[in-house]
């Protein structure tokens, strides 16, 4: 895949061949390597442009949580390459993939277990600004969680509760509130709204539509529903027992 799009853009995230493989069955008295080896992922490619929406849909086990897991470095890529604003991740250390991540966040699928329960809202969503932002000081932060709930959906009266206390869709605005909070450009949302009701889903994938239009965002989508994400995705991906078989425009 060359470093610039058909149309000329050069995209935000770019993978090549990515492979995410898996030992399985006993090693052998006769060789250290496992008999059998799982192709999680399995030589797959595509990219992102800033501002757009690309989809992965598939059912169970194909592995497109694995495929979001390894661009987010939470699953070692057995081979391959992933490129984030130009730079190759698989080739950074630690420290360096880890200053990339203010620009490279995640929404989870479970927004309760995602979520600490032990902290308030507040302190969920100031986290990664005491990360990535430790400049700030307390009040600074708390001015940055004020703005952003509103913009969330959120109620300013919720500031100091605690997960147990909200439901699920306000609980994946908390996790949609923390991924924002220190100005990403892309966002891994990995199967964001499967666990909520389908009144609820419709709510956060509009928001998530309208946060887009304003922040300029850019979206990996992961889902297992095509009826999920067809409004909202600009590409989408078929992927199946590890490879991406089919992509191609949403309308299409």
């Amino acid at each position: 895949m060359s470093a610039k799009t058909e149309t000329g853009h050069t995209p935000l995230l770019r993978v090549e061949e990515l492979k995410v493989h898996f030992p399985a069955g006993r090693k052998t008295l006769f060789s250290k390597e496992p008999q059998q080896v799982v192709k999680a992922v399995d030589g797959v490619s595509f990219h992102v442009c800033e501002g757009e929406t690309l989809a992965i849909v598939g059912e169970s086990g194909c592995g497109k949580s694995t495929t979001g897991n390894a661009i987010l470095g939470l699953e070692p890529a057995t081979e391959g390459r992933i490129f984030f604003r130009g730079r190759d991740l698989t080739e950074m250390n630690a420290m360096e993939r880890a200053a990339m991540w203010r620009n490279l966040q995640v929404v989870f699928q479970d927004p309760v277990s995602a979520l600490d329960p032990k902290r308030t809202i507040a302190q969920s969503i100031a986290e990664p600004l005491s990360v990535f932002e430790p400049s700030l000081n307390g009040r600074a932060r708390q001015a940055r969680v004020r703005d952003i709930m509103p913009k969330v959906g959120l109620d300013l009266a919720m500031i100091n509760r605690y997960p147990h206390e909200l439901s699920g869709g306000q609980n994946q605005r908390v996790g949609i509130a923390r991924a924002l909070a220190v100005q990403p450009k892309l966002i891994v949302a990995d199967e964001a709204v499967s666990a909520l009701d389908v009144s609820v889903q419709s709510q956060v994938l509009n928001l998530l539509m309208d946060l887009q239009n304003e922040f300029g965002l850019s979206y990996l989508f992961i889902a297992h529903d095509l009826a999920v994400v067809k409004h909202v995705a600009d590409l989408i991906a078929v992927m199946y027992l590890g490879k991406i078989v089919e992509i191609a425009p949403a309308e299409e």
